[in-house]
């Protein structure tokens, strides 16, 4: 699970450890992760380890890659995950981090992708998530790096399945609306002060946008999660889920 510390990677990681699955856990701050991973350990008794990765940089997915084939012996699921890019208007952004955003939200999904495959083939079997955002469909007026790239990995996505069908290896898009993260919760307060509006009067628009009225979980999108890493969902690939309470509009 990539970016597992917190946030919606952290719920999926303990989704799958609720379950008894054993969890290979990665973040940039070996602190945070060796906290998250004991603490799965310790509540739900899974089998769980976690190691630092930066999803920006090559050689430490793959250093995270080998170590977790060496310690748990396979790969059954990877969770592609990794911080958004920041917030902003068209205007703002230079090249450089236009290309911080492709290294950070597009390149890491290859990377991590064509890093476990080998296992993957030589098994037989497999399920790879990743996480992306409702901009993929309905762009987000201040996320533009978000919009172009996370694009991008779901059209990865699709153009994989077919062929990774035959050796057995599924793929899918999950995708969270408002989810009551620690980013949605900076991008709220990043609209409160670009419209000088409270936050809390942010947040009740927001709600009223979501047919169920609020934010979801971070338990509610994990156990999704882990539903699409199962054998559960072994007749699910190239296929992109929302977890959004009902807001997407889109009938595709």
């Amino acid at each position: 699970m990539a970016a597992s510390s917190a946030g919606l990677g952290f719920g999926i990681a303990e989704a799958v450890a609720k379950q008894g699955g054993s969890v290979s856990m990665a973040s940039r701050t070996q602190s945070s992760i060796e906290k998250a991973a004991k603490t799965l350990s310790d509540t739900h008794g899974a089998r769980t380890k976690g190691y630092v990765m930066d999803a920006t940089d090559p050689a430490s997915i793959s250093a995270w890659i080998d170590a977790t084939v060496r310690d748990f012996g396979r790969i059954d699921g990877l969770v592609v995950n990794a911080g958004g890019p920041p917030p902003g208007k068209f205007d703002k952004f230079t090249d450089e981090e236009w290309a911080k955003g492709f290294n950070l939200t597009l390149m890491s999904a290859v990377r991590m992708i064509r890093g476990v495959l080998p296992t993957m083939r030589s098994q037989g079997s497999g399920s790879i998530v990743t996480i992306t955002s409702s901009s993929i469909k309905e762009p987000i007026d201040i996320l533009l790096l978000s919009n172009v790239f996370r694009s991008g990995v779901v059209s990865l996505v699709k153009s994989l399945s077919p062929d990774l069908a035959k050796e057995g290896i599924r793929i899918n898009n999950l995708v969270p609306g408002q989810i009551d993260t620690d980013r949605v919760r900076a991008n709220d307060e990043y609209a409160s002060t670009a419209q000088g509006l409270p936050i809390g009067e942010i947040q009740k628009q927001r709600y009223q946008a979501i047919p169920m009225g609020r934010y979801g979980t971070i338990q509610e999108f994990g156990e999704v999660g882990a539903f699409l890493l199962s054998d559960s969902a072994r007749y699910i690939t190239g296929a992109t889920l929302f977890v959004d309470g009902g807001k997407s509009k889109t009938v595709w």
